[in-house]
């Protein structure tokens, strides 16, 4: 099982996980409960049901580079291009937009 903190505006927005049944992302009980609390995508609205899906989901997915920075972080970390969990763990902690994606490690968890 992988995790990660996904980050909105740099506030913990929620878990995005990874394990043998599909992916999971759940928001954060005190982030719904917080007057600036907004979806991170229209796909994703708020509420406190997980959602699930057997893919990663398509925003999620959307924040992976393409192309050539791509190329670059398959060589550089050794990363299969379908490896879309160790891909956006890898390259989107810092991403263009309001979303960004911290892993969590074993230990944390």
């Amino acid at each position: 099982m992988r995790q990660a903190k996904i980050y909105n505006h740099n506030l913990f927005a929620g878990v995005l996980t990874e394990d043998e049944d599909g992916y999971t992302f759940q928001y954060d009980a005190d982030y719904l409960q917080s007057n600036v609390a907004e979806a991170i995508s229209l796909t994703l609205p708020l509420r406190s049901k997980p959602y699930m899906e057997k893919i990663l989901f398509p925003f999620f997915d959307g924040l992976i580079p393409e192309g050539w920075l791509l190329d670059i972080a398959e060589k550089s970390w050794k990363i299969n291009r379908r490896d879309r969990m160790s891909l956006l763990l890898a390259c989107c902690k810092d991403c263009i937009g309001a979303v960004s994606v911290e892993p969590i490690l074993n230990e944390e968890a």
